[in-house]
């Protein structure tokens, strides 16, 4: 890199090009991965269960190509990932039912994830981080949000947008703190399926 600078001297202006000591990449490169590093310390983990993937092993990519039910309704099981097509992301392992959802996923992790780390979203409404069961999900303004249990959904349905509004000043604080250690009630999950 060339930097041009300006000097003034008696016979006037005058240019010279400087080149940009090692030492000056070096602290700027210093900079700028102390501030990556800050960044990602507050970010918090992914709910993982123990099937070792996070969503349990369902394909976060299939839910935008699901039909989605009617608040009050159930809704269509997810597509079950690949223990063999998976992608890292937020310190978790995610499975994919293909290659294209993979490869999707990898091109635009936040637009599939689930919000809050996997987390219940009516749980992080009410203050806290429980874990989120991915068969209890809902697509809300292009985002994929899951709830613990049915009895759960239910009351975060009864008011989604209030419940995002309070989800989302709530996660500020939150998302620093550990993911949640507890399992999800009643469930078990039959993915990843084996290749």
């Amino acid at each position: 890199m060339i930097v041009t600078r300006v000097t003034r001297s008696t016979n006037g202006p005058e240019e010279s090009n400087e080149r940009i000591t090692p030492m000056f990449r070096l602290t700027t490169l210093a900079l700028a991965l102390s501030t990556a590093m800050i960044s990602s310390a507050f970010a918090g983990d992914q709910y993982v269960d123990k099937t070792g993937f996070a969503a349990s092993g369902f394909d976060v990519v299939s839910y935008f190509d699901l039909d989605q039910s009617k608040v009050g309704k159930t809704q269509t099981a997810p597509t079950p990932g690949k223990a063999g097509i998976t992608a890292d992301y937020n310190g978790a392992k995610f499975a994919f039912a293909t290659e294209t959802n993979r490869d999707a996923f990898v091109a635009d992790p936040a637009k599939y994830a689930p919000q809050y780390d996997g987390h219940c979203a009516y749980g992080v409404a009410k203050g806290g981080k429980v874990p989120g069961n991915p068969t209890l999900w809902r697509i809300v303004d292009g985002k994929l949000y899951l709830n613990i249990t049915k009895n759960v959904v239910g009351f975060w349905e009864e008011d989604i947008p209030g419940n995002l509004t309070a989800s989302e000043s709530n996660w500020a604080n939150l998302e620093a703190q550990a993911a949640s250690t507890e399992i999800i009630p009643d469930y078990s999950s039959p993915a990843p399926v084996k290749n």
